[in-house]
């Protein structure tokens, strides 16, 4: 095993970990007063919630060895064990594998928090969280992600989480707000943003994040690790000042958090290609997210009943879904050639290295990894809305606010502290 690997793997793992408390800042600040505290411990339990949950089943419904036609691991890792020595093809130990694995599966459903801003129920999101953190992100972890997966030996390839995080948490998203409905029209035109300085600092912790994220999906500390570093620079740049660019065009006037939604759009479409692409391709993908999650964004904003508050589908769902297509015109073996090696030792590159399969691929796990996430986060969220309910009610989403009970708790605890 390598001190070097290892080390750059656990603290990749904790920048992960870090990206879910920005995003906690991120919501937090678009948030209107009175339903930050439940955004903030929407995200925060979440992270609690899924460590859990990832150690005890997760990890070995995705990394355990194969059942049998790379749909699911079977429960060799249950509760952890069996996890002494490295994790094969690497120079770190399984435990290190597993801790960074395990941030991947805590920010995933912490993205969906952004679409149901204002309108579901903490006790139905644990729930729908603890549901969806067992039957749908480690059986798509173990397609795309385990190299027994069947997507994986299709051919197809996400470095860092394309599909596996930013789509899988878009097509969900997409299902919660179609099932929960909109926010009133009395709390949806009384949802000012509350504090953009948060936003910024949110945005900020995700962009320094976001390198443990792709850079860490190589684990090691390598050129492999410097080339998806770099990159991920370079597509959040390019898709900041492309969305500036574009709200200069269409609204009169660039604003902070639209520079922040683009640095994060640029950062979620080029995750899936960061371990395979090069610096001009990069900011080719930065500029083209721009292009496209804005104009989902403001597509999205034309039919009332989608009421995805902070725009998730359009900007992970979009730019995951994207970032994978993305990767098939653009890939080149000479960047990653134990990764772009196919299940027939055959080289893999982009279309337009005269790989047309590739792109085929992608198409296939997008549309795979997508249909899959939708059907079975439908059938959680009618489970959980005929047990417990979905949401709260009119009254409270307008007046009082889902950071109520929250607040009421602080102010009790505070009393009994003096």
């Amino acid at each position: 095993m390598s001190a070097g690997d290892t080390a750059w793997l656990l603290v990749s793992a904790a920048l992960v970990l870090f990206m879910t408390i920005g995003l906690a800042f991120f919501y937090g600040g678009l948030e209107t007063e009175r339903n930050v505290l439940d955004m903030l411990a929407m995200n925060f339990f979440t992270i609690a919630l899924v460590t859990i949950l990832w150690a005890l089943l997760g990890f070995t419904l995705a990394f355990g060895p194969d059942v049998g036609h790379g749909f699911i691991g079977n429960l060799h890792y249950f509760a952890l064990n069996n996890m002494g020595g490295a994790w094969p093809g690497t120079h770190v130990p399984k435990l290190a594998f597993m801790a960074f694995q395990m941030m991947f599966a805590i920010i995933t459903p912490a993205l969906v928090t952004g679409a149901i801003a204002g309108r579901m129920k903490f006790s139905a999101w644990i729930a729908f969280c603890v549901a969806w953190s067992l039957v749908v992100y480690p059986i798509i972890a173990h397609w795309v992600f385990d190299p027994e997966g069947w997507i994986y030996r299709l051919g197809a390839r996400d470095f860092a989480g394309g599909t596996v995080v930013h789509a899988s948490a878009g097509a969900a998203a997409l299902v919660l707000v179609l099932v929960l409905g909109p926010r009133s029209r009395e709390a949806a035109a009384n949802y000012p943003t509350r504090s953009v300085p948060f936003v910024l600092l949110g945005a900020g912790i995700l962009w320094f994040g976001w390198f443990g994220f792709n850079s860490g999906s190589a684990l090691g500390a390598n050129a492999l690790a410097a080339n998806a570093f770099t990159v991920t620079q370079l597509a959040a740049a390019s898709a900041c000042l492309g969305w500036a660019l574009l709200e200069k065009m269409f609204t009169g006037r660039a604003t902070v958090i639209g520079m922040a939604t683009g640095v994060v759009v640029g950062l979620a479409t080029v995750t899936p290609a960061s371990g395979y692409v090069g610096a001009v391709p990069a900011l080719i993908i930065g500029l083209v997210a721009s292009v496209v999650c804005f104009g989902a964004t403001r597509f999205a904003t034309r039919f009332a009943r989608f009421d995805d508050t902070f725009g998730v589908t359009a900007v992970h769902g979009a730019g995951g879904c994207l970032g994978m297509l993305l990767l098939g015109l653009f890939a080149h073996y000479s960047l990653n050639p134990s990764g772009l090696t196919s299940s027939t030792n055959g080289h893999i590159n982009g279309l337009f290295f005269g790989d047309p399969s590739f792109l085929w691929h992608q198409v296939i796990a997008v549309a795979a990894v997508v249909g899959y996430t939708v059907a079975v986060t439908y059938l959680v969220v009618v489970l959980v809305k005929a047990t417990i309910g979905l949401r709260v009610s009119e009254s409270v989403q307008e007046q009082v606010g889902l950071g109520a009970a929250f607040a009421a708790t602080q102010s009790v605890a505070r009393k009994e502290s003096q």
